[in-house]
């Protein structure tokens, strides 16, 4: 699972539109978007706020794993 998958398959999880997740993660909807359709890499900080977001929301495991390996 790429990290794209990895974080659109964490937002369906949660039942989060991405303007949500955004709110959520304190960057804009734009981010979130190109993140989930591969277009740019989330810089370490905004990749750091994602992995405890994650956890926080106790998110399945492989998705975590996956959000971690790029």
């Amino acid at each position: 699972m790429t990290f794209a998958e990895a974080l659109k398959n964490m937002r369906k999880e949660l039942n989060l539109t991405q303007e949500a997740l955004a709110h959520e993660l304190k960057v804009s909807f734009a981010s979130i978007n190109k993140w989930e359709n591969n277009k740019t890499k989330p810089i370490r900080l905004a990749r750091e706020r994602i992995l405890e977001f994650s956890k926080a929301k106790a998110v399945s495991a492989e998705i975590i794993e996956a959000l971690k390996l790029e």
